[in-house]
């Protein structure tokens, strides 16, 4: 789809995603291409992340979920990953009172045991505050790497069938989802990736099942309302058939 807004963009549709997940890609890249230094990206990167929250609410969508951090960036320079985990940390110190003032609940998913506890303790005092707000639920997925999710929940169902608290031949894919730490929200609708990359790079590869895609040639720095708007249009006109057979009056 294009990168930047159609002539619908800025009207809201009937047939709103109920969850966009969003790959944020690109603040190096765009931190790069103006001779700044990548952390100056990641600010950046933060402020788009208000304009899509703000884009979600305003669109109707219900859940959005934010890759923020994935269990491979651990592996960036040790530097970088301090200057992200300072970052989150001043969001969720500072920033999370207008959250819900916007009744926005906040969640999150991934191997949060890997932050330290006084950032642990943020994430929790954020979750208790927001615990009640109905409009939007943004769900960080911090430290989080699909493959890992999976794998963690086979290992927790495979304890449970050996203690006995649930039968193995009673396993299907709605029992298995109930482990994953997703299964709390519904699969996303539609996941998009910023900065002209084409992969989803380890994020919601079981919830992704039937999930609509886009790929924005946009920096995730510059990404506005409008694109949001745009996105939710370009999905309106999309056909979701899970695999069925549209009939001839377009019933599935």
């Amino acid at each position: 789809m294009r990168s930047r807004p159609s002539p619908l963009a800025g009207q809201a549709t009937a047939a709103a995603p109920r969850h966009v997940a969003v790959i944020m890609d690109g603040n190096g890249r765009w931190a790069r291409a103006r001779g700044k230094p990548i952390m100056a990206g990641h600010r950046a990167g933060a402020e788009a992340v208000r304009r899509c929250v703000k884009g979600a609410i305003e669109n109707g969508v219900r859940y959005l979920t934010l890759y923020a951090f994935s269990s491979e960036n651990w592996h960036r320079a040790a530097e970088e990953v301090s200057d992200l985990t300072s970052l989150l940390r001043f969001y969720l110190r500072h920033k999370v009172v207008e959250l819900h003032e916007q009744k926005v609940r906040l969640d999150f998913i991934g191997d949060l045991s890997r932050f330290d506890r006084g950032l642990r303790e943020e994430m929790e005092r954020a979750r208790a505050l927001t615990a009640h707000n109905t409009r939007l639920t943004l769900i960080l997925a911090l430290s989080y790497g699909a493959r890992n999710d999976v794998a963690r929940a086979a290992r927790d169902m495979a304890l449970a069938a050996a203690k006995g608290e649930i039968d193995p031949a009673s396993i299907n894919e709605t029992a298995f989802r109930a482990f994953l730490q997703t299964s709390p929200f519904p699969d996303p609708d539609l996941i998009v990736r910023t900065s002209g990359e084409r992969r989803l790079s380890n994020f919601l590869l079981w919830e992704s099942a039937y999930a609509e895609l886009a790929f924005l040639d946009v920096m995730w720095p510059d990404f506005t309302e409008a694109d949001f708007a745009a996105l939710m249009a370009d999905f309106a006109g999309r056909e979701r058939r899970y695999g069925k057979r549209l009939a001839p009056d377009g019933a599935l």
